[in-house]
């Protein structure tokens, strides 16, 4: 099947969003970074690495495969799904599957995420960012906005988050222990949201669609038994590190069934995920039952909420500037995030014990009108840490970061 480009007309609602879109510079920022922000923390809800085949489906245009995805009314789900995550991140001798998971030495360490202090090892939080390295098997289900339910398959053990009703319930089988909070229940925007389908991800990577975006149609695949559409979306600017995001839409309900994203550098993928089985039959109600087994610990959210910082206090590690004053440089998928620490770059030697050029050691040295600074980079999100204790990141390239650096002086 040949491409088709998108000739950029739209709905009159989805023009509407658009307009709403340019007028909010954060959440534009957010979008080509929540590609993988997202992926890092709810992937698992994501489809399919396993597709075959190219079968002879009826030409669609991009624009109206996208009203396809809209329109897509799936609440109702049970499947197997595959995720692949290659962030590139420097091998830091299990350092960086600790700071992912919260675990001894990450910032979240202290008060939940360890099952020490006063946390908990099945605190959905963090036991989800492990997800963000490696590959993972998960089974998902779900059966409208209320009940949910995602199992992560590890090695002797399983770590479950079930939503029903207004219970959110994380079992982690290795440890033994339970971490329970409640929602509101309806639709609502208060509702807490526990990502429950594919299509969550992909309306993430779809708020980015606008004049700096292609979209096209790439031909069909089969992905878990089920005919689909390919659609692919590029960035048009120069400087960004996305590559290309590909998602392959299942022909008759709409429903994403894989989503991959690829970097400009080329490689493999820096995020696969999809189902390799899935079914749209209702699940069965007793899948969302949990009850907490005999002797295990149960921790409950308001428990480790009273252990965080009072309003107006910096949790342990935090930075000493103020947050508050990000500011969005850009538009589109070259859109960086920049902030200051109040303070100076990386530790030095004297103040960090060696910390500094240990660091140091994993980023490169660059030079520019604003002065010095080091820059560390993953295949997608790249920051740029001046010595003056400035930050720009985004998922840009470092020269991105480097003008935007010598422009901000």
């Amino acid at each position: 099947m040949a491409p088709y480009e998108s000739d950029g007309s739209t709905t009159a609602g989805a023009a509407e969003e658009r307009r709403a879109a340019r007028g909010r510079k954060a959440t534009r920022y957010a979008v080509p970074v929540a590609v993988i922000g997202v992926a890092a923390a709810t992937i698992g809800l994501v489809p399919a690495l396993a597709d075959s085949g190219d079968p002879d489906l009826p030409d669609i245009t991009a624009q109206q495969l996208l009203e396809k995805i809209a329109a897509s009314d799936t609440e109702r789900l049970s499947g197997t799904v595959r995720i692949s995550t290659d962030l590139g991140l420097p091998d830091l001798g299990g350092l960086e599957s600790g700071l992912l998971s919260g675990g001894p030495g990450s910032p979240s360490a202290s008060g939940s995420g360890d099952g020490e202090d006063g946390g908990s090892a099945a605190d959905p939080s963090t036991k989800l960012t492990e997800l963000a390295a490696g590959s993972h098997t998960l089974r998902v289900a779900a059966d409208g906005p209320d009940r949910q339910k995602v199992s992560l398959l590890q090695d002797g053990s399983e770590y479950s988050l079930i939503h029903d009703g207004k219970d959110v319930w994380g079992y982690d089988s290795a440890s033994n222990e339970v971490y329970h909070s409640t929602v509101a229940t309806g639709t609502g925007k208060e509702r807490e949201k526990v990502p429950a389908t594919p299509k969550d991800l992909t309306e993430e990577a779809l708020k980015a669609v606008d004049d700096t975006t292609s979209v096209t149609v790439e031909g069909t695949a089969q992905v878990a038994g089920r005919d689909a559409y390919r659609l692919v979306v590029k960035p048009r600017q120069d400087g960004s590190t996305v590559g290309q995001i590909t998602v392959s839409v299942d022909a008759r309900t709409g429903t994403p069934l894989k989503f991959t994203l690829t970097p400009a550098s080329g490689g493999a993928a820096v995020v696969d995920a999809g189902f390799t089985k899935v079914s749209f039959a209702k699940p069965d109600a007793s899948t969302f039952d949990f009850t907490p087994p005999k002797g295990a610990k149960v921790t409950e959210a308001d428990e480790t909420a009273a252990e965080l910082p009072e309003h107006g206090q910096k949790s342990p590690g935090a930075p000493a500037g103020d947050l508050d004053g990000l500011k969005v440089i850009g538009e589109g998928w070259t859109t960086i995030a920049s902030f200051d620490t109040g303070g100076s770059g990386l530790p030095t030697a004297d103040a960090g014990g060696g910390l500094g050029d240990f660091l140091g050691s994993f980023g490169d040295q660059v030079k520019g009108d604003f002065g010095t600074g080091t820059v560390f980079s993953t295949r997608l999100v790249n920051a740029l840490i001046t010595d003056d204790g400035k930050v720009y990141a985004g998922a840009v390239t470092k020269e991105a970061l480097v003008k935007a650096a010598n422009a901000a002086k």
